[in-house]
């Protein structure tokens, strides 16, 4: 992320072209793991920017690890997501224009610690989940809710 605040420096807020890695974590009970972000007040699944040479699949560990304390098993890539839709404007006024490469988990270990990314979790069936996802994750829910 250090590459991404010195970029900011040069370019304010001007739009960026930004790659990240999210994964939806599935239960048993086919509920999705959803957290609560802290900056927007919306939810989505762990996920975030990639580092300068990081590949996808280590970077979708590392932030599913850094936000949930969880360690994953096998993973399937679900989708890649670009696209105007994909546009965003952070809180601070950052914008971007995401391509985030998404992967499906079911199988992971250890328990659920929030970072300071977010305020809480929970597991969502197909119906109960919630309307205020975070806008660039929005795409990924609904071909989620397609399965």
């Amino acid at each position: 992320m250090e590459h991404l605040l010195e970029l900011r420096k040069l370019v304010g807020h001007r739009p960026l072209l930004m790659v990240g890695a999210a994964t939806l974590i599935v239960d048993d009970q086919n509920r999705l793991l959803l957290l609560h972000r802290s900056d927007n007040d919306c939810w989505g699944p762990p996920g975030g920017a990639l580092e300068l040479g990081e590949e996808v699949e280590t970077a979708a560990r590392r932030e599913v690890r850094e936000e949930t304390g969880l360690e994953l098993g096998g993973m399937t890539l679900f989708g890649v997501f670009s696209g105007p839709e994909l546009f965003y404007v952070y809180p601070n006024g950052d914008e971007v224009y995401n391509v985030t490469i998404v992967y499906l988990a079911r199988t992971w270990s250890g328990e659920i610690h929030l970072n300071g990314e977010h305020t809480a979790w929970n597991w969502f069936a197909l119906g109960e989940i919630p309307g205020n996802i975070s806008p660039p994750i929005q795409p990924v829910i609904e071909q989620f809710k397609l399965l």
